[in-house]
């Protein structure tokens, strides 16, 4: 039995909860990861995972050697990195998750430049507003904008984008342009774009002199992905608040107008996450350094 690869294949399959996830991760077949396992209990003599038809939890025995080893397979590959880092570049992939609308007008745009610094590392970029299990899904991180509140996930901050009200022309030209967040309780229609997670809608907010105010969205059309979002606004379907970086080809093209701009928002924080029990690889570290000297500029 290869014991430090047993070790790892049984940690993959605790961090994935499914050894399917856990397979794929590592890139083997579902039988040999299962073989890897049964061995290494046969080893220790212990019973390390409960199999069931529709799920494997970890049994105590299971959860005590994993916190063990977790550090074991953590210091050995600062091992490999800190010779990695002398001798080589950064290589391998990296999973990275992030928003539609900053996939499109930030992220990817920016992407050659960090390719072309480190052209042996390649991207898989997951494209979408719902919130992914990164531990699950074996994402290295996700770049992610508003409140964080998930205390296990490691953050930095990666700058902050600016956030507009705006609407068609010909939409302002058919209900007026309003003046005062108020207004638009009177009679305007207002695109609300949901939390993909809940499917909640977000409020319209506001400040100005240190004066801060929300409106309620009741909406007609609700949307729960910032393309699709940015798309119901550009085919006048009422009112969105948007990221100004989204807005700014329609905004100079003349298809959207910004209103209310005395009124707006807070700027809207982004940050690089991943989970703080991973070992950050060199592929990551310097990734997630890019990101933070580079995005502040397109946000």
């Amino acid at each position: 039995m290869n014991q430090l690869l047993a070790i790892r294949a049984f940690a993959r399959v605790v961090e994935a909860g499914s050894f399917t996830k856990a397979a794929d991760s590592l890139d083997m077949p579902n039988a040999t990861l299962s073989k890897l396992v049964q061995e290494l209990e046969a080893h220790l003599g212990v019973r390390l995972l409960q199999r069931t038809t529709r799920r494997v939890t970890v049994t105590p025995d299971g959860q005590q050697y994993y916190d063990k080893t977790a550090l074991i397979l953590r210091n050995l590959e600062d091992v490999d990195t800190s010779f990695n880092i002398a001798r080589a570049k950064p290589r391998g992939s990296l999973r990275i998750d992030v928003g539609g609308s900053t996939a499109r007008d930030v992220l990817i745009p920016a992407l050659p430049e960090f390719l072309a610094l480190y052209p042996d590392i390649r991207i898989d970029l997951g494209v979408s507003d719902r919130s992914v299990d990164m531990v699950s899904d074996n994402v290295d991180c996700v770049i992610r904008g508003g409140a964080l509140d998930n205390s296990s996930l490691v953050a930095r901050p990666i700058g902050q984008a600016a956030m507009i009200t705006c609407a068609t022309p010909a939409y302002l030209k058919q209900f007026g342009v309003p003046a005062y967040p108020d207004e638009l309780k009177n009679g305007h229609r207002l695109v609300a774009y949901l939390l993909a997670q809940s499917g909640r809608a977000m409020p319209f907010r506001f400040q100005r002199d240190g004066e801060k105010t929300e409106i309620k969205v009741e909406h007609r059309v609700g949307v729960n992905e910032s393309n699709g979002h940015m798309a119901a606004g550009l085919a006048g379907l009422g009112i969105i608040q948007t990221f100004a970086y989204a807005a700014k080809p329609a905004l100079k093209e003349g298809s959207l107008v910004e209103i209310l701009k005395p009124w707006r928002p807070a700027p809207y924080p982004f940050h690089v996450v991943y989970p703080q029990n991973r070992h950050v690889s060199q592929r990551l570290r310097v990734f997630i350094d890019w990101l933070v000297e580079t995005l502040p500029q397109r946000l």
